[in-house]
């Protein structure tokens, strides 16, 4: 009887997207970010913000994912981008066959920056290559400052790290020792750029587009 590891069989069907996704990305010379998070840290808001804030300077275009609903695809369709919504129906990360289905819906062309919302979670997501040019890790301080050390895997492969809703830091309102979720982060991905940011205040937001603006104009060159 033949033996097939089913984990390893997915993976690598997964892995044959991403790779053609990457080259993709490379062929048309666009940046793609893949960002992923808990349920809950403010990604869509983050996404929102940040599109408000570089209308005029970089085009941009928006693949949402969610087990339900297009509540958040919705939110995007507010600030006037292109977004493409992806429901995994219980799935609990977003694939590299779903992000190549949904380019084909987004004007690729006109843009120069994709941004994915991944499902809500920071472990499954971080397994799942989906041929972007680089992970983005958002941990909001509610959540506690010792998710680099409990959860490596994303914080070790992201390129950025946003700290966000630092304005629950105000008043001692959240404890919450943003030094120490640096130090954890950085000890495990020494290259990680950290942004602390409020999206909904707007700290922090324009050193966060700043790299953005700088990362796409390497992208193209």
């Amino acid at each position: 009887m033949k033996k097939i590891d089913i984990g390893k069989k997915i993976l690598g069907e997964n892995e044959k997207y991403a790779l053609e996704n990457l080259l993709f990305f490379t062929k048309k010379k666009k940046l793609c970010l893949n960002i992923i998070s808990s349920p809950g840290s403010g990604k869509t808001t983050i996404l929102a913000r940040t599109i408000n804030e570089l209308k005029g300077k970089i085009k941009i275009g928006v693949i949402e994912g969610d087990i339900q609903t297009d509540i958040d695809a919705e939110r995007i369709r507010a600030t006037e981008a292109p977004v493409v919504q992806i429901n995994t129906e219980g799935s609990c990360h977003l694939s590299a066959r779903q992000i190549s289905d949904a380019l084909k819906q987004l004007p690729v062309d006109d843009l120069d920056l994709i941004l994915i919302e991944n499902v809500g979670n920071l472990v499954c997501p971080s397994a799942f290559e989906l041929g972007e040019s680089g992970k983005i890790v958002v941990l909001s301080v509610p959540e506690g400052d010792d998710k680099p050390a409990k959860y490596p895997t994303i914080f070790a492969r992201s390129k950025v790290l946003l700290i966000n809703k630092i304005d629950l830091l105000d008043g001692g309102q959240v404890d919450f020792d943003i030094e120490r979720a640096k130090a954890d982060a950085r000890r495990l991905n020494k290259a990680i750029e950290i942004f602390p940011i409020s999206a909904r205040r707007g700290d922090g937001m324009a050193q966060w587009c700043d790299w953005l603006i700088k990362s796409v104009e390497k992208s193209a060159e």
